[in-house]
């Protein structure tokens, strides 16, 4: 019910109207866990701004590479009257230009690449958890559409019996209190498809919103609960985490770009210079040139140590210490995915060895037995029952395997080796 309230909350606060053309195409065609993903991708607000962003990133290196302006300086001094520049007895035109001391430019464009690296690694992070949220919605249809067969099967049978004890009634084998309660199992179970195809929307409803389409359109997805087979180091695993993980290329631009930033301080020691050439005019003397240069003397030289330096040494021993905690956290988020996907497996094993059977032929013992006389309709309306939920609860620990990977999958920060999204 909680997640029910969710979706629907979602869909309200985030309508999203699709163009004709692509709904029409999409729920034309039965839609893979793979083509899901690809249309989120394709269409998910999240997504397509954070590529506004990276490139935004890519054009904050250009300008951190860029070369300075030169000046165009024009000097008019003795004028005989307020702006005749053509009569003033002195004058200056000439140019400058600032030369950035060799290697200052380049160091400044590779800072410039790790933040763009950083947005990049934000990226990433973005794309993986698009891709578990729109799995997670993915088999939650499945999950929905599971259920309700259960449900129509339930009702099915629950007709059936209720058919059953008519005869069996007008045969005079059973009271008619039995014939009540196979009336009410009916209407149970008539009810129970009616919640479980509510479901189904809502289930739906969350998928479109996840791939950009009208919350009521028409959605089929194809795929299979039946779990997938995947083996599970997490030693192995939580290594490949450790390098694929979008939060650990991050963390590791930083470190390399507070490094460039202490060497960035250090630069400050070494000066600029600033070029000039200028055509010198004085009345009655003949034209001259002046060429100057100019640079900052680093007479104050303990302040970059005491300030920039100091600051990037101090934030480079802070991010080290963040990176191993990252590593630690990373590594423990892929041991308990990897515990957690394992105890579905084992769940589901149970399932498919022993209770999925055991169930089916306690309920047709029952069937026969009820049929036979031997026993009343409670009996036989509690196996029915236990049968149904049985089922029901074979599909959620197949749909919490499959989440499970996809937890995992997104822990490692890569897809597992057979672990498919068709």
């Amino acid at each position: 019910m909680v997640r029910s309230a969710i979706a629907w909350f979602c869909i309200l606060l985030f309508p999203a109207e699709p163009a004709p053309s692509r709904v029409a195409a999409d729920a034309a065609e039965a839609l893979t866990l793979g083509r899901c993903i690809a249309l989120s991708l394709a269409h998910n607000p999240l997504w397509l701004s954070s590529e506004g962003d990276y490139q935004a990133s890519l054009a904050r290196v250009r300008q951190a590479k860029a070369i300075p302006q030169p000046s165009l300086e024009f000097d008019s001094d003795l004028q005989p009257s307020l702006l005749n520049f053509r009569n003033s007895g002195e004058s200056y035109l000439g140019v400058s230009q600032t030369v950035e001391f060799p290697g200052k430019r380049a160091l400044r464009g590779r800072i410039a690449a790790l933040e763009s690296g950083e947005v990049l690694a934000d990226r990433d992070l973005l794309k993986l958890d698009l891709i578990f949220q729109v799995t997670e919605a993915f088999y939650a249809v499945r999950l929905a559409e599971e259920k309700e067969k259960y449900d129509r099967q339930n009702l099915e049978l629950a007709r059936d019996f209720l058919k059953k004890s008519e005869v069996k009634y007008a045969a005079g084998d059973i009271a008619k209190m039995e014939i009540v309660r196979a009336g009410v199992e009916a209407a149970r179970a008539a009810t129970a498809v009616t919640l479980a195809e509510n479901e189904v929307l809502l289930a739906k409803a969350r998928l479109n919103y996840l791939l950009g389409r009208g919350k009521l359109e028409p959605l089929e997805v194809r795929g299979e609960l039946k779990r997938p087979a995947a083996a599970i180091d997490t030693v192995y695993l939580g290594e490949r985490a450790r390098i694929a993980r979008p939060e650990m290329k991050k963390m590791s631009a930083l470190v390399s770009k507070e490094g460039l930033k202490k060497t960035e301080a250090a630069f400050e020691y070494l000066p600029d210079f600033d070029l000039s050439l200028s055509r010198h005019r004085i009345e009655g003397i003949k034209t001259s040139w002046d060429f100057t240069i100019s640079f900052p003397i680093p007479i104050f030289f303990w302040q970059p140590l005491q300030g920039r330096i100091a600051e990037s040494e101090a934030n480079l021993l802070a991010l080290r210490g963040r990176s191993v905690h990252l590593a630690n956290t990373i590594g423990l988020e892929v041991e308990q995915a990897g515990l957690g996907a394992r105890a579905a497996e084992n769940q589901i094993a149970l399932f498919e060895k022993e209770i999925l059977t055991q169930a089916e032929e306690a309920y047709n013992l029952f069937l026969f037995s009820f049929q036979e006389g031997e026993i009343g309709g409670i009996e036989l309306i509690e196996a029915r029952r236990t049968l149904i939920e049985t089922r029901k609860a074979y599909a959620d620990a197949l749909y919490n395997y499959r989440v499970a990977l996809a937890a995992l999958e997104k822990a490692v920060g890569e897809p597992l080796q057979g672990v498919g999204h068709d």
